[in-house]
């Protein structure tokens, strides 16, 4: 598969926050879930350029966000549309992500968290190459969660 990436525009940040829902347990991940993250989300002026729509053949399939942790070292966050979720297709979008990001941005690592029962992307994650470094209380979503940072050496 082939994945575009281009700077996310306004209406795209909109479909994916306001259109784009996931079932059961991962709502938890709708942009609508938390107020804070929303209004970051649909700010164009804290995405900057740094926040990516990823399309495949003409479609918008996911989103990444990336930012500098340090000198060599950023922070991923990434989404694929809620209908995509499930069917097998995670892999070959990280990779797709990663392979990006090396080339865009030239990182020694990339770090990524990810709530503790997604399960799902953990698999998805380790079975690319990330590793657990340790896990931490987020607070989010009107609570206070457990997520893992994972880390992955380029």
């Amino acid at each position: 598969m082939t994945y575009l990436y281009q700077v996310m525009t306004q209406e795209q940040a909109e479909e994916i926050a306001f259109q784009w829902h996931y079932d059961e347990e991962y709502s938890f991940y709708n942009m609508e879930a938390d107020p804070e993250d929303l209004a970051e989300f649909i700010n164009q002026e804290t995405r900057g350029n740094s926040v990516f729509s990823v399309f495949n053949n003409n479609e918008l399939i996911g989103f990444l966000s990336v930012s500098k942790a340090d000198e060599r070292t950023y922070d991923i966050g990434l989404g694929i549309r809620p209908d995509l979720t499930g069917k097998g297709k995670g892999f070959e979008f990280l990779k797709s992500v990663i392979e990006f990001v090396k080339r865009e941005y030239e990182p020694r690592k990339l770090t990524l968290s990810v709530a503790t029962f997604n399960q799902r992307a953990i698999k998805v994650y380790k079975k690319i190459g990330f590793q657990e470094n340790k896990t931490f209380m987020q607070a989010t979503n009107g609570g206070e969660f457990e997520f893992i940072k994972m880390e992955y050496v380029c």
